[in-house]
């Protein structure tokens, strides 16, 4: 697996399916305590038509866990380094969960002058519901819970039993009945962080209130939700409500009903997210 290494001295892995190739990459940035190998049906199954590149964020996977840096706007950075090591001056971006994050943090930092398209799959703009938010703003964006109880999370995940807790926050992604190959390899995936490196950084995460963001973004932009996922869809909605020109899919149940769609189905995931990028 190829590596680069960050300004501050990170190194990190990634894949990328054409390292040669002329044309637009796909760019994927993976979730909180996930890894890039969620993306191993993408990789499979999209790079015959397109370049598709995949990042081990910082403490993630196969990169390094360095005792610094695990905060949402370093890891934009990382990116932005990233697509400079790659040569690359103009991509199709895809984030999932906290990888969303980090795209809405690229943008807001460095423009939109690389991104020629952007997918952003399930994250809320805001996960935290803060006392100065009114009740429908906690709606509109998403919030997953309040401050007390992030910070108990938190607790929790730092504690004795971090495995068992971090086990039982993504058992909570899902919804239905889960096929059992499905939930093991998250399960497997979830194992390569540290406790020190995933505590800081969940926190800042959803700490981050993102929609001031989203009305700047100027690129085209496809939103994409799942009925069956612990993040609400009218939140998705909101989304690609508050994005100029955005559009929604929202997976219904019977197609998707967790947090994974890219894992629970990957033939209409990718099909949705094709149609979207050679539109």
């Amino acid at each position: 697996m190829p590596t680069f290494t960050t300004r501050d001295g990170v190194e990190l892995a990634y894949e990328d399916t054409d390292p040669a190739g002329t044309g637009v990459p796909l760019v994927m940035l993976h979730g909180w305590g996930q890894t890039q190998a969620m993306f191993r049906h993408q990789l499979a199954d999209l790079a015959p038509d397109r370049r598709v590149v995949t990042l081990d964020q910082r403490g993630h996977g196969r990169s390094a866990k360095p005792h610094h840096g695990y905060r949402i706007a370093r890891l934009a950075r990382d990116v932005q380094e990233f697509l400079d090591h790659l040569g690359v001056d103009e991509a199709d971006v895809l984030g999932w969960s906290m990888g969303v994050s980090v795209w809405w943090s690229y943008l807001d930092q460095f423009g939109s002058g690389r991104i020629r398209r952007f997918v952003a799959v399930d994250q809320p703009a805001a996960v935290a519901a803060v006392p100065w938010m009114s009740t429908q703003e906690q709606q509109e964006s998403g919030a997953i819970f309040d401050v007390a109880a992030l910070v108990g999370l938190a607790d929790s995940l730092a504690g004795e039993e971090s495995e068992k807790a971090t086990t039982a926050f993504v058992r909570g992604m899902f919804s239905g009945d889960t096929d059992p190959a499905v939930w093991d390899f998250v399960v497997s995936e979830l194992g390569q962080i540290p406790p020190r490196a995933a505590v800081p950084l969940l926190f800042d995460h959803c700490a981050q209130d993102w929609r001031d963001v989203l009305p700047r973004i100027d690129v085209p932009t496809l939103v994409v939700g799942c009925d069956g996922s612990h993040v609400s869809p009218s939140s998705q909605r909101y989304i690609a409500e508050q994005v100029p020109g955005a559009q929604l899919y929202v997976f219904p149940v019977d197609e998707a009903s967790s947090h994974f769609p890219f894992l629970e189905n990957p033939a209409r995931f990718n099909e949705v997210v094709s149609a979207f990028l050679d539109a």
